[in-house]
């Protein structure tokens, strides 16, 4: 342990003697001082990890001292000591931000574990969660290779979240890479349950998860009946994020449910979102509504319908509800939805799709600052969060949570940062997407994919009689042959989805009440 410096405020520092000289065997470096002034001199000349401060002292009282020394130093971290337990004194010193308070006569153990508390405090932590770590790290392992049900993936993968937010803030990089080449062999071993699982949901559907298609009926129509709700879905959210600005969330509203479920692939807006507002897999779509279903080589907007397709759905259900739907891809919409969201106060259903975590994710492969912000999952949680505490979309949360609406929010797939580029060879008709192509004559890596040769067993839109469908695995994204090196060096380490990977399947589905 480096030497920690320590000033000691007491006008009767003679008879600390005795602790002085055992803090000093214990390698703390302890400078004395008799009064406030005298302390205030001694910072000024010198910069101390922490200060133990007698309250009761003639001239520069306690608080006085303190006072001045917040000023100067802020950070600095002050112990109270204090004969007298009076009320006024505590509130005084902690309004003042005071790192711990003892009480007269302290012992030498009482003042060690003081500064243990504050100074040795993050240390603690950190070797605590490291070892944590390491124990969980071989379970997971084993866990990983045994793993044969959705359910059992979900629990994988939120052990992950769990640790990854754990460790993010240690300093031990070691254990950071321990944990990403845990995360890279856990999509690994996904991929392969998910090329080997998938199609069977659609045929057995008692195996099936609740998945994009069936998230409506099964989960969210069941807590409107139970009264006024706001459905929030936030475009590209991951788990990890919404864990983010949850904290933000329920200071107006305690969670009463949070569940998994699985995005359909691929993981993208116009197929996944889709699919929930319509209740429908995407072929379905196609053939039902003709006129609202637009595949990826059509031109438009691939996901303007999601009102009528949520209408056409109630309509399905049954359901004679006064609902309304908004879509909010500009800061000015937001705002204007929260300026008028108590004229929505009758109704029994506010569906919101917001856009942030999408506009952020696209624009990041397109403006340096977003790159350098959003480069680490730990920077693009941070940014999500800052964002979420800023947005009109928690002030339309908080007005929600006043007029009593009981709070989804969940989203329609998630995002990767992808690392490493897969050739891809295929005809001027071929979809853009990074993490999913469809198309006929497509050339590519057997390794790298998820391949649907016959689209309609997993209930996707066969464009020709030889379109198929590729899905990119774990972190890599598809790259053509032609312009490489280029096209490469822009969009490695970005934010992609359409794939198949933990993070773009398994997405949150929160139900909260208000306070």
């Amino acid at each position: 342990m480096n030497d920690i410096k320590v000033l000691w405020v007491d006008d009767e520092i003679d008879l600390l003697k005795p602790h002085i000289i055992f803090l000093e065997k214990k390698n703390y470096k302890v400078t004395t001082a008799q009064s406030g002034t005298e302390a205030l001199e001694e910072i000024d000349n010198e910069n101390f990890d922490i200060v133990f401060l007698d309250e009761n002292m003639p001239g520069l009282t306690g608080l006085e001292t303190l006072a001045e020394i917040k000023e100067k130093k802020a950070s600095l971290p002050v112990v109270m000591i204090t004969k007298s337990e009076e009320e006024y004194i505590m509130e005084e010193a902690i309004g003042s931000k005071i790192a711990d308070y003892l009480i007269k006569p302290v012992n030498p153990n009482q003042i060690l574990l003081s500064l243990k508390k504050n100074l040795d405090h993050s240390r603690l932590v950190s070797e605590k969660t490291t070892s944590n770590y390491q124990q969980e790290f071989r379970k997971i392992a084993m866990d990983m290779s045994m793993i044969n049900t959705y359910e059992g993936w979900v629990e994988l993968y939120q052990k992950l979240v769990y640790w990854e937010l754990e460790l993010e803030d240690i300093e031990d990089t070691g254990m950071f890479e321990i944990l990403e080449s845990q995360k890279v062999e856990a999509n690994t071993q996904f991929c392969k349950f998910i090329d080997k699982n998938y199609p069977g949901w659609f045929e057995n559907g008692a195996d099936a998860p609740i998945m994009s298609h069936t998230l409506f009926r099964e989960r969210i129509l069941p807590e409107i009946e139970k009264g006024p709700t706001l459905l929030v879905v936030v475009d590209n959210l991951r788990y990890d994020q919404w864990k983010a600005f949850e904290p933000f969330v329920t200071n107006s509203y305690k969670k009463t449910k949070e569940e998994m479920f699985c995005s359909i692939l691929p993981t993208a807006t116009q197929y996944a979102r889709n699919a929930i507002f319509s209740g429908l897999m995407p072929s379905e779509m196609e053939k039902l509504y003709p006129n609202l279903w637009l595949n990826d080589t059509d031109e438009g907007g691939k996901n303007m319908h999601e009102k009528e397709f949520l209408k056409e759905q109630l309509k399905r259900l049954g359901q004679d509800l006064n609902w309304s739907y908004h879509k909010i891809s500009s800061l000015k919409q937001g705002k204007r939805l929260s300026d008028n969201f108590k004229t929505h106060k009758d109704e029994d259903l506010v569906a919101v799709v917001y856009n942030f975590v999408d506009m952020l994710s696209h624009s990041k492969t397109e403006m340096e600052v977003i790159k350098e912000l959003a480069s680490t999952d730990k920077s693009y949680r941070s940014l999500t969060q800052s964002w979420f505490k800023n947005s009109p979309l928690m002030e339309i949360i908080t007005q929600a949570a006043n007029l009593g609406f009981r709070l989804i929010i969940t989203t329609d797939h998630g995002t990767i940062n992808v690392k490493n580029p897969s050739k891809v060879i295929g005809d001027k008709n071929t979809s853009l997407n990074l993490r999913y192509k469809t198309g006929k004559s497509l050339t590519y890596e057997d390794k790298d994919v998820l391949a649907a040769k016959n689209p309609k067993t997993i209930h996707l839109p066969t464009i020709n009689m030889s379109s198929s469908f590729i899905f990119a695995k774990g972190d890599l994204f598809f790259a053509y042959p032609n312009n490489y090196n280029h096209y490469v060096g822009y969009y490695r380490n970005t934010y992609q989805h359409g794939g198949v990977s933990l993070e773009e399947m398994i997405i949150p589905f929160a139900v909260l009440e208000a306070k």
